[in-house]
């Protein structure tokens, strides 16, 4: 039973991150990681608290999706802090922007072939 919770709120938390992690990009790379990606997020998330609700009672589902996006709001407060602190804008702009070109590239490679 502990298994299956603890797999229920792994997959709350890694459904959730991918979520918020389209807030992290710019407009054009976020349309392509909503578009592509979040969409599956959602419905994995809705899945997830399907299998919740399906084997431990309402209570318990809906404390570990309140548990699991409280984790994945303060780990992302926390990492953003940390980054911040540990590296300059200017350093930060051209990492972003490096990941963004590459995740773009990414999908319209496995759009393509």
């Amino acid at each position: 039973m502990i298994i299956k919770y603890i797999s229920f709120l792994i997959g709350v938390i890694w459904s959730y991150s991918i979520i918020k992690t389209q807030s992290v990009f710019s407009k054009k790379t976020g349309i392509i990681f909503k578009i592509f990606i979040t969409k599956v997020s959602w419905l994995t998330l809705i899945a997830a608290c399907y299998f919740g609700y399906k084997n431990f009672s309402i209570k318990f589902t809906i404390i570990g999706v309140i548990i699991s996006i409280l984790i994945v709001n303060l780990a992302f407060y926390f990492t953003k802090k940390f980054v911040y602190q540990r590296f300059d804008e200017k350093k930060i702009k051209i990492f972003k922007s490096f990941f963004e070109y590459t995740l773009i590239f990414w999908v319209i490679y496995y759009v393509l072939f």
